[in-house]
């Protein structure tokens, strides 16, 4: 086996047992014993299993950015680039249900460019653009175009954690839900929201 093979031999195993384990569970002992090596040749590639984290949490960021961001890429309405960026994110979860799991850990070697939240928050940066053309054309304030990003983007976001071990319903219901509260709700917003006001005592 080339050191090259080696190294992506050892991130596979890695990345299994950092699903099904976590970061915190996972040791370089048992990384070694199941690529069926000695120790030492995890630290000379690596340095640890803190190396092998970093490269598997890299690949699935690249992954799952690519995947979300493309689903932006081409005009089309509103509506449907939520239906696209929706489905982006389960079929994502659906080809890499282990690299998803370790995204949505929490790791004290995550690093700030490396983790789901921030992740997340790059695709909303995309979103905000194209609710900034909506809310000036619905007459709704465009400044508040940012939150509403963050919000879209997060409710697809937890969904697709939730669905990641329900698996019920399949994913193009699921994602026909999503738009249809997502889209209807952005449809009939308010121009000035407020909460609702109490009810005085009787």
């Amino acid at each position: 086996m080339t050191a090259s093979e080696r190294r992506e031999q050892l991130v596979a195993v890695g990345r299994g047992l950092f699903a099904e384990k976590g970061f915190d569970g996972t040791s370089v002992e048992e990384i070694a014993t199941r690529a069926e090596v000695s120790k030492p040749v995890v630290y000379e590639h690596f340095g640890g299993k803190e190396g092998i984290y970093a490269v598997v949490v890299d690949r699935e960021v690249q992954a799952l950015t690519g995947a979300l961001i493309g689903s932006l890429a081409e005009s089309a309405h509103p509506k449907v680039l939520v239906e696209r960026a929706s489905l982006a994110l389960l079929d994502y979860i659906e080809a890499h249900e282990d690299g998803f799991r370790i995204l949505v850990r929490d790791s004290p070697v995550a690093q700030a460019t490396g983790t789901f939240s921030s992740l997340i928050g790059d695709v909303a940066t995309k979103v905000e653009h194209l609710l900034v053309d909506q809310f000036k054309a619905n007459g709704l304030e465009a400044r508040t175009a940012p939150l509403y990003a963050q919000m879209l983007v997060g409710m697809i976001a937890l969904t697709g954690q939730y669905w990641l071990d329900a698996r019920s319903p399949g994913k193009q219901q699921v994602a026909a839900h999503l738009v249809n509260l997502a889209w209807n709700g952005l449809k009939g917003m308010e121009k000035k929201p407020e909460l609702t006001k109490p009810r005085p005592p009787r």
